[in-house]
């Protein structure tokens, strides 16, 4: 319909992993980079993010300018994958991304990045961000994810 504003959680589905409630982290699908195909063997360095802003409605923002940033990701240099997410829960909304990597060169080109280095800036100091990195010896999405998952939901402690 002209003139709707699409909603930018659309694109969201709960995740559902053992040891966690249901629907409380809900994710975007991985979305592949341009070396997708070239990583099926050999180490990969998988990168978590977390935002938790001091006001939660400044969580729809930063939500919106990572659907925005992961629009260019099939061009961006040494990515896998991503895969983004939200925690709703009305007392402390939070949200990151996970992303995939050929290693620490692609990582660093993407943070440096003009338009991510932008999106720091508009939320620098309207929250909180943690983040670590970890190699792995192949890519595999889903062990990736779940990782991940245990350290969002305190079920593993946070690596770093």
């Amino acid at each position: 319909m002209p003139g709707t504003i699409p909603n930018p959680f659309s694109r969201f589905s709960a995740s559902i992993s053992a040891g966690l409630a249901p629907g409380r982290i809900l994710s975007t699908s991985w979305r592949s980079g341009p070396e997708a195909d070239r990583c099926a063997t050999g180490p990969v360095l998988v990168s978590v993010t977390e935002f938790t802003p001091h006001r939660p409605w400044d969580t729809v923002g930063v939500v919106a300018a990572g659907l925005r940033l992961q629009q260019s990701w099939p061009r961006t240099e040494g990515a896998i994958g991503i895969r983004l997410w939200i925690d709703p829960h009305p007392l402390r909304m939070r949200s990151g991304a996970v992303s995939a990597w050929t290693g620490q060169p692609g990582l660093d080109g993407f943070v440096s990045r003009p338009d991510h280095l932008r999106i720091v800036r508009a939320f620098r100091g309207r929250g909180a961000v943690r983040s670590y990195s970890q190699e792995l010896d192949a890519w595999e999405p889903s062990a990736a994810w779940e990782s991940a998952l245990r350290a969002l939901s305190g079920e593993a402690p946070w690596p770093g």
